[in-house]
């Protein structure tokens, strides 16, 4: 570490940037690979927001009945274990994991998880105005781990989400690929 170190140093931000640039350039090619091996998706995996994202993948799940089902930080386990019950999901197939507090975490704390299942290419479930957002940092934190995503929206009536809100959590997105950290814990008001 002490040789990048004296480069970062001796050429700065150019260095710094240069680096980052070049360990971001395999992202591509980890999505390329993973499409390669895994054309079509392994899981379902919903991000958390209300009962409505629930009961649409426990609908969705029923047409794809092999996949397992993960769900971040979504409705509360009794709440979420009866929606999947109620459409005859087995509790066999559900993944109910509450560690994220946003939607960054929503993808950084499982995606360890979906490397140890072998799991490279999931249906990525959420509403249509939070949809933008989430693809971003999918294609930067999934994409990173070699995993691609095939998105479904649920409609909804609100706005899409700002500018701001996504530049943000891209920011964030790429935070974590460098440090291991989401920055979450600076900010208890990000969602």
């Amino acid at each position: 570490m002490n040789r990048w170190h004296r480069k970062i140093k001796k050429y700065g931000i150019f260095t710094l940037a240069s680096i980052i640039l070049m360990w971001l350039s395999v992202i591509p090619i980890r999505i390329a690979i993973a499409s390669y091996q895994a054309p079509y998706p392994q899981a379902i995996f919903t991000l958390g927001g209300g009962p409505d994202r629930e009961e649409f993948t426990a609908q969705f799940a029923q047409i794809h009945p092999t996949l397992d089902i993960w769900v971040s930080s979504g409705s509360p386990p009794d709440t979420a274990r009866t929606i999947f019950h109620n459409a005859g999901i087995p509790n066999s197939r559900l993944h109910l994991d509450y560690r994220a507090v946003d939607t960054v975490t929503n993808f950084t704390s499982l995606v360890a998880d979906f490397k140890q299942s072998h799991i490279q290419h999931v249906y990525l479930v959420t509403s249509d105005f939070h949809l933008p957002r989430a693809k971003f940092i999918a294609i930067l934190v999934l994409g990173s781990q070699g995993i691609i995503f095939t998105s479904v929206s649920i409609p909804s009536n609100r706005p899409r989400e700002s500018m701001a809100h996504i530049l943000r959590d891209i920011g964030r997105s790429l935070f974590w690929i460098i440090s291991g950290r989401s920055g979450a814990s600076l900010n208890p008001n990000l969602k």
